[in-house]
């Protein structure tokens, strides 16, 4: 009895649609609402930064700004309840490999680390979608139930 509970323990063991789409969901919340306090910390400090933001892509300071603030704060809502999912994601991992590869790619590791776990997080989550317990995934359920 007890050398089976360990073992159930200890290796893997398939769990539920259900527990796996709480688990997105969860991760969902979590790191979008990290995500997205990373743009709210910009969005205040706008006049201020806007000018001094860094410009990796040419398109001039401000610009860059606005993209990153799109990604960071429409994008990461979008993402947290999980509507147009991917779509969504897409700025968001585009904006950490800018940020890793580019913006601090002379920084050491540990400057660099942020946007690297957010990169394979989002990454990660990219290929495993929203789960059911979201937008994308009610509106999938209603559209096979429907036709």
């Amino acid at each position: 009895m007890f050398k089976k509970k360990l073992l159930k323990f200890l290796f893997y063991e398939p769990v539920s649609s259900s527990t796996k789409s709480f688990v997105l969901l969860f991760a969902r919340i979590i790191f979008g609402f990290l995500f997205l306090n990373h743009g709210l910390s910009k969005w205040q400090m706008f006049s201020e930064a806007s000018e001094m933001f860094p410009d990796p892509l040419g398109i001039g300071a401000t610009f860059s700004m606005w993209l990153a603030l799109f990604a960071e704060v429409i994008c990461s809502l979008g993402f947290m309840i999980g509507a147009l999912y991917r779509l969504c994601l897409i700025p968001m991992i585009f904006t950490m490999c800018v940020a890793f590869f580019v913006v601090h790619a002379g920084d050491p590791l540990m400057v660099r680390e942020p946007a690297l776990m957010f990169l394979t997080i989002f990454v990660l989550l990219y290929i495993t979608g929203p789960g059911k317990y979201s937008v994308d995934g009610m509106l999938k359920s209603l559209y096979l139930r429907l036709g």
